[in-house]
């Protein structure tokens, strides 16, 4: 059958929408004229809800300064509490990536909460007399407040949603951490040999690095429950009603059971984009810890004859196309790829937040692509590399207590019980003669077997101690 149209009309003039769509003109012209990322609002579906909702908040807000009638009211309601509840997220389809300043993106929810409230009402869509997308769901806002504070709202949910699977990997980690408590190793500094250390306090430090990137991430979180409800076009509060961003915000306070709080000096906020710089930077700083962490994973498994080979990863698949037998590290490659991106949108923030000018930063809408799709990249790749390659790593324990029993460091190891002279001159013989440090110090009679494999056991190699010979 034939796509049937209604008309609808704005500014530039007069459009034919599809029927089936419950967006409306300006949307349309949106996704005319934003062709860029091919990323749609509808790929990141906390964004939508979101929207969803402020413009709860907002006709809650409307309705009890009676700017809005009841009967509008509960189908905004409806409509937006079905956007939440995951329905019509297809009627989003404008590119995350477009001039306006969010414009389209607000007049894209407008248009489509309007319209479902319209069938909730008995109406047809595009019968705006009776539920208008400006004067009736747009009501006392402006796109300079229900954007960034949409954008807010989503991007807490991403949060919160990412904040899972990174606590999903550190219990991985600690997990390997206590399997792993009893294996001895060499500690490297500068890649050269440097003392005995166990491969538990390897897994266990890894584990502790991302905790506090986690209290780095949440306490930046914090400020996306800070809003400019009620700030409209440049934080004056023109259009609105007195009372109403203290109404609004009491609202959204109460629809997401969130801290929500509404911003010191509207102005300010309205132009500011410094919450996501500092979000952002925390994702960065995470990303700096979980690439070095890959990186140590690959060291310490590289091999598998001619390499450390401390540990093995699992195979996931064979990785060559050329040489037989060979496979690579492929779960932290991927996860170092994934950082390098979400590091560029960090940049991207930077650069779109120092861009603004004035009462308002219209680079907002790259800013939100930059972070939406960063949250998600990282949740995928925590998910990534706990299920692929942790939770199946095995460690090689007698090739490490061997190459920890060869190593000359182990010399710093025996140094308090032997004296630095006599480590000095075994260290060194072993150099010129390639020999073990372990079986010099026993076949000079300096330490029995017995004695020397108390110093080097794990419990002694985890924390001070003084071991009694």
């Amino acid at each position: 059958m034939a796509e049937k149209f209604r008309k609808e009309s704005d500014l530039i003039g007069e459009r034919e929408v599809p029927e089936s769509a419950l967006y409306g003109v300006q949307t349309l012209r949106g996704m005319e004229n934003f062709q860029i990322s091919r990323s749609k609002m509808s790929d990141y579906p906390n964004f939508i809800k979101g929207f969803a909702m402020t413009k709860m908040g907002a006709a809650k807000a409307n309705a009890q300064q009676g700017l809005i009638s009841k009967e509008q009211e509960a189908a905004i309601l409806k409509a937006c509490q079905e956007i939440l509840d995951g329905q019509h997220h297809e009627h989003f389809p404008t590119d995350m990536i477009q001039g306006g300043a969010g414009t389209t993106v607000n007049m894209n929810a407008n248009e489509v909460i309007a319209n479902r409230a319209l069938e909730i009402m008995g109406k047809k869509r595009g019968e705006y007399e009776f539920c208008y997308p400006n004067d009736v769901v747009n009501c006392s806002q402006s796109t300079n407040d229900a954007y960034p504070t949409g954008i807010h709202l989503g991007m807490y949910m991403n949060h919160l949603d990412m904040m899972k699977p990174l606590e999903n990997l550190i219990a991985s980690f600690e997990k390997k951490a206590k399997e792993f408590d009893n294996v001895i190793k060499m500690g490297r500094t500068q890649l050269q040999d440097a003392v005995p250390m166990t491969m538990g306090q390897v897994f266990r430090a890894f584990a502790v690095g991302l905790k506090h990137e986690v209290k780095n991430l949440n306490r930046a979180a914090e400020a996306f429950l800070t809003v400019n409800m009620g700030a409209t076009a440049i934080g004056t509060g023109i259009c609105s009603e007195p009372g109403y961003s203290e109404i609004c915000v009491a609202a959204l306070k109460d629809i997401t059971k969130w801290n929500i709080v509404l911003a010191e000096d509207l102005v300010e906020a309205t132009s500011d984009c410094t919450v996501f710089v500092n979000y952002s930077g925390a994702i960065r700083s995470l990303c700096v810890r979980l690439n070095k962490t890959c990186n140590d994973l690959r060291l310490m498994a590289s091999g598998p004859r001619c390499g450390l080979r401390e540990i093995n990863l699992p195979a996931l698949q064979p990785g060559s196309s050329i040489m037989p037998g060979k496979v690579n590290p492929v779960i932290p490659e991927v996860v170092n790829q994934t950082c390098f991106k979400v590091m560029g949108n960090d940049l991207t923030v930077t650069l779109a937040a120092e861009a603004g000018q004035l009462e308002l930063n219209v680079m907002e809408p790259v800013i939100a692509y930059a972070l939406f799709e960063s949250t998600e990249l990282m949740a995928h790749a925590f998910d990534c590399l706990r299920v692929n390659c942790i939770d199946g790593i095995t460690v090689n324990a007698d090739h490490c207590l061997e190459m920890v029993r060869n190593s000359i460091g182990i010399v710093t190891a025996l140094n308090p019980y032997i004296g630095y002279k006599n480590s000095t001159k075994i260290a060194k013989e072993a150099l010129e003669t390639g020999g073990s440090v372990y079986n010099m110090v026993i076949e000079k009679g300096i330490l029995t077997k017995e004695q020397l494999d108390k110093i080097l056991a794990p419990e002694h190699m985890i924390k001070p101690t003084k071991v009694q010979l």
